[in-house]
């Protein structure tokens, strides 16, 4: 019945955020704890490339790893149009398998948070630790849902380039507190001189983690030398529900 960063998603996910744009300061974050990494790095949920672009063109060697086709191929896209090569892989990332070993695999900007259950949540950072070399790190950021308010509903008008636009209709299903997930419905339409071209049904779900339990959630699977940090200044310990919480964690 959903579908799952398809082609609209993806079409306004690019027009919204294009290649380069920092969310938060993100991108500067992620350069300035990368910079000392000479080996290679993993994206996880690199979707069109917003992130992964700008890293490459620093200098870095980067992965990229999408469940989504339609995200891969606009990321293929842009880095093809900027003559990068990287490696993009269609997998799941509770059970893919690579054939490297990376300094780092980060997740920015609360992708980690759109994994669908804890128990997929344990995988991943399991899988992660595979995938880790001696001495390397995660960089994973969370959200907490700090406005979400439960039956609320907005839409956003978008014009397109080739005189097209789209409309965006999201709807704060529901707030489950016991297992920490929100629902949401978005609704992409496509339209053309009051026509509609197309449509597309997205059921989006968040989860999110307590600072502590995430902390011991990484104890427990083996990671070492856990930082925690909120609103991408290094070290700083999270004060407020609005900020983003970053984690960095090693093995060894």
């Amino acid at each position: 019945m959903f579908s799952h960063y398809g082609k609209l998603s993806t079409e306004l996910y690019d027009l919204t955020k294009p290649v380069g744009q920092s969310i938060n300061g993100d991108i500067d974050y992620y350069l300035n704890r990368l910079k000392n990494v000479d080996g290679r790095v993993l994206e996880a949920g690199v979707g069109s490339g917003r992130c992964l672009i700008p890293l490459l063109e620093k200098g870095l060697t980067v992965d990229g790893i999408d469940y989504s086709l339609d995200m891969l191929q606009s990321c293929r896209n842009r880095c093809q149009q900027r003559e990068l090569t990287p490696e993009l892989y269609e997998m799941r990332l509770e059970d893919f398998t690579l054939p490297h070993q990376y300094q780092a695999i980060i997740m920015p900007t609360g992708t980690f948070c759109l994994i669908e259950s804890r128990e997929k949540a344990v995988k991943v950072l399991g899988n992660f630790k595979q995938h880790l070399a001696s001495g390397g790190r995660i960089i994973v950021d969370l959200l907490l849902p700090y406005d979400f308010k439960e039956g609320e509903s907005t839409t956003e008008v978008f014009s397109l380039p080739n005189g097209e636009g789209m409309t965006l209709e999201s709807k704060s299903v529901h707030i489950n507190w016991v297992v920490q997930r929100t629902t949401t419905l978005l609704k992409y339409e496509k339209w053309k001189a009051g026509h509609l071209l197309a449509t597309e049904l997205q059921e989006l779900q968040l989860s999110w983690y307590g600072v502590e339990e995430f902390t011991l959630l990484l104890k427990e699977l083996g990671y070492q030398n856990i930082i925690c940090s909120s609103n991408y200044m290094h070290g700083r310990y999270p004060t407020a529900p609005d900020e983003i919480i970053t984690f960095e964690a090693e093995v060894r």
